[in-house]
């Protein structure tokens, strides 16, 4: 179960709008969470198919697992998206769209964001996460 944690946001690109929102899921296992991932939802407005854009965690990859922000995802080797940015949602969208994702298509499609991450970081300046102090 996909937990989002904002109702889902407007982002208007060219005479389009867009709905995207972003969330959390994981693995339960003997009471410790795994397989952390966050995921951007995002949808053409009045449209039946949408797009998952999941960022799984992984070796060098960080997701929110308790110690990152909600939204924040990054590299090991420094690089970071806030996924709460609409900047940042926009240039995952044109990624995907030139990647072949059609927002007409009536399927709900998924795509690996890390394969996107390095071109939208770069375009993003890949500003690291602000941590909460202890």
């Amino acid at each position: 179960m996909v937990r989002s944690s904002r109702s889902a946001r407007r982002l208007v690109v060219n005479d389009e709008t867009f709905l995207w929102s972003v969330g959390h899921d994981h693995d339960v296992e003997e009471g410790t969470y795994r397989n952390c991932r966050e995921i951007l939802t995002i949808r053409r407005h009045r449209a039946r198919g949408r797009l998952l854009i999941v960022f799984q965690e992984g070796t060098g990859r960080l997701v929110p697992d308790g110690f990152l922000p909600s939204g924040a995802v990054g590299t090991a080797q420094g690089g970071w998206l806030n996924l709460h940015k609409p900047g940042t949602v926009r240039a995952l969208l044109d990624e995907a769209v030139s990647g072949g994702w059609h927002p007409d298509t009536p399927s709900t499609e998924q795509l690996d964001g890390w394969d996107l991450f390095d071109a939208v970081a770069a375009r993003r300046g890949a500003a690291p996460p602000e941590l909460p102090l202890a």
